[in-house]
């Protein structure tokens, strides 16, 4: 009688690379730590996902009202109205324009459609984990270059460029440490990249820099038809549940990667929510403000904690603790999710989203109590 261990699986014919990946971790969901520590979800903050905390505009959830009233048709898969809304804001063709089920699904079809086995793609050291992912499950190879100051070093992402390479991947900010660079510092990289590699800039917290921060970066792709430039509806217009993102670029290079692209990736409340959302100008700047408050909050908080901490531009801010794991238990058990960061090979940090002022607050009182323990516990 064969073992289960000497039956044949399908499992053992999967590409090495693929059976190597370690899955994505998002953050606690308020469910799972209510179940796990038998908390009332009612008395549980969320700051691990850098997730707008306003809630949806009324507009929004309005056009979602709406829209749900068809839900038993398919959406428009070529999502027309959103891309001509976008084409409109952009000044850009609709032709330009790729669709999303977030804009990580934009990353992941640049991957799908340009890179292959033995391929390299060009990546910081503490970027956005899902660059590596997205590569490694195409087979290719990350090269993952040295960060400057946690953030990224462009110059040594430049030489790291071979001829092997197909993909560089800047985030701007950067998630999970909040480093950004200068538009004119970023279009100057892009302008010395090959024109046969294609440059990612991951944008999706654009929209919490300060105005005279915000580059208009989709500008660049008629000099430089090998960038793509990539948005998101998931944080400052507060769509994170539904999932809709967008990419721009040379009208050829859409063309390929809508051809990998599944045909409804994007869902019909998505859509009517995005475009919903891209005409609430005042709900993104309100929650700028908000955003630029709360960073003030929780950086004065960190400072009379004695904490470390890095300089921001997204929502949310990296700090350092001695015991990162205990704080986060600990944090955990007071009803306070934040998420550390131990798989970007930062193992004494964690990340706390800006939430609103109350929530930053008790985010902050929590910390405190959790620091004390952690403190207490090493002395004994």
């Amino acid at each position: 009688m064969n073992r289960p261990s000497d039956i044949p699986s399908p499992v053992q014919h999967a590409p090495e690379y693929v059976r190597a990946i370690a899955p994505y971790v998002g953050g606690k969901p308020i469910e799972e730590v209510a179940r796990e520590l038998d908390l009332d979800p009612a008395t549980i903050i969320k700051l691990a996902s850098n997730e707008n905390p306003r809630g949806a505009s009324p507009r929004v959830q309005a056009a979602i009202a709406a829209a749900a009233a068809e839900l038993t048709r398919y959406p428009d898969g070529n999502g027309f109205a959103l891309k001509a809304a976008l084409s409109k804001r952009l000044r850009v063709a609709p032709e330009q324009i790729v669709l999303g089920n977030g804009s990580n699904d934009v990353l992941e079809l640049v991957t799908q459609a340009f890179l292959r086995p033995g391929d390299h793609a060009v990546y910081s050291q503490y970027a956005f984990i899902v660059y590596p992912l997205a590569t490694q499950a195409r087979g290719a190879v990350g090269i993952e270059v040295p960060a400057k100051d946690y953030g990224h070093d462009l110059d040594a992402m430049q030489h790291a460029i071979t001829p092997q390479t197909r993909v560089v991947f800047i985030a701007n900010p950067n998630n999970p440490t909040g480093t950004w660079l200068a538009g004119d510092v970023v279009e100057r990289f892009v302008a010395a990249v090959p024109r046969d590699v294609i440059v990612v800039l991951d944008e999706a917290y654009n929209e919490f820099l300060e105005p005279s921060e915000q580059s208009r970066s989709t500008t660049w792709i008629s000099r430089y038809r090998n960038l793509v430039v990539s948005h998101t509806f998931s944080k400052a217009h507060g769509l994170a549940a539904l999932r809709v993102g967008y990419g721009v670029m040379d009208a050829a290079i859409a063309d390929l990667v809508n051809r990998v692209r599944q045909p409804f990736n994007v869902n019909a409340l998505a859509q009517a929510a995005a475009l919903a959302a891209l005409d609430d100008e005042q709900y993104v700047e309100d929650s700028r403000v908000l955003n630029r408050d709360g960073m003030r909050q929780l950086e004065n908080g960190l400072r009379t904690l004695g904490l470390r901490f890095l300089p921001s531009r997204g929502n949310f801010v990296l700090f350092e603790t001695r015991d990162a794991d205990a704080v986060f238990q600990s944090l955990l058990r007071q009803g306070v999710i934040v998420r550390p960061v131990a798989n970007y090979n930062l193992p004494t940090w964690l990340r706390v989203t800006i939430g609103t002022a109350p929530e930053n607050e008790r985010f902050l009182v929590a910390l405190g109590k959790a620091l004390d323990a952690s403190a207490s516990t090493r002395a004994h």
